[in-house]
């Protein structure tokens, strides 16, 4: 299908500066394009937060033995209090030595990513 668009203007409208070489073949295609288009609601997937390490490192074994024998709630729980209890401790060596808390969150991000490497966040 060849169309010639036309530089010379838009008198007349738009619809009159493309002409066809087959008249048919516009014709053709205005009827198969709808006419609405309904625009549903798109399926978005759940954002996952998985790590990286996930079933590596040196004590991912038992963690992931011990999710299975408590269940995944009382797990959650008890490693949301782990990791409490550990960020208590860093806070109170940082107080005693007399880091700022821009050093303290440095080092909740360390302990963070060496969990994960070790596979305590597995």
């Amino acid at each position: 299908m060849a169309i010639s668009i036309s530089a010379t203007g838009f008198k007349g409208g738009l619809g009159s500066c493309f002409h066809s070489v087959a008249g048919e073949e516009y014709g053709m295609l205005a009827k198969s394009v709808p006419k609405h288009v309904g625009a549903g609601k798109g399926v978005r997937a759940q954002p996952m937060m998985k790590n990286v390490n996930e079933g590596k490192g040196l004590f991912a074994p038992v963690v992931v033995v011990t999710r299975q024998i408590v269940g995944k709630k009382r797990f959650n729980q008890l490693r949301g209090k782990a990791i409490a209890l550990h960020s208590q401790v860093i806070n109170e060596f940082c107080n005693s030595i007399g880091a700022d808390t821009k050093q303290k969150q440095g080092l909740i991000r360390l302990a963070k990513k060496n969990g994960e490497r070790l596979g305590f966040l597995a």
